[in-house]
């Protein structure tokens, strides 16, 4: 003899329970998506500060080889091929760097500004405009005549919007 199964009523949920469901499994997304942008935000300024932290030093090795950083017109392109103008006796035949210049996180090119005495190295960011606040702040490098002069301890800083 075979089992009988009988329903008594409907079992399921309303259109209603399922609504609720849905949009608290939507705002809590949305609380882990927030939090997990911020962390990669995180994490792309510290690989910016160690990446221009790294062009710094390969910088001050440039200045110590030539006894000048490159100009502004010579670019951080000056640490893959030798520059013209301003001669350097010392400059190695395979450059300072391998390959190509870093990019930054947001695959920007580096700004960079000197005199041939200090410089600077800044990113725009992520919104890649110059200037902006909280998450779009510029992050730069600043490197004084005089300052840090025995190694790589200075610490690129988000800039103050200009």
């Amino acid at each position: 003899m075979k089992p009988s199964f009988r329903l008594t009523g409907q079992a399921g949920f309303s259109l209603m329970e399922i609504l609720i469901a849905l949009t608290l499994l939507g705002l809590a997304s949305a609380f882990v998506a927030t939090k997990i942008f911020d962390r990669l935000y995180e994490g792309q300024v510290q690989a910016t500060k160690v990446q221009m932290g790294a062009l710094g030093g390969t910088l001050k090795d440039f200045k110590r080889k030539c006894g000048f950083y490159p100009t502004t017109d010579q670019g951080l392109e000056a640490l893959v091929q030798k520059p013209s103008g301003r001669d350097c006796k010392d400059y190695p035949p395979s450059g300072f760097l391998d390959g190509d210049l870093p990019k930054d996180p947001w695959n920007e090119d580096y700004i960079y500004e000197s005199d041939g005495n200090d410089f600077n190295i800044c990113s725009n960011g992520q919104d890649r405009a110059q200037g902006g606040e909280g998450t779009d702040v510029d992050i730069c490098l600043h490197e004084k005549k005089g300052e840090s002069a025995g190694g790589n301890d200075q610490q690129p800083e988000a800039a103050p919007a200009q």
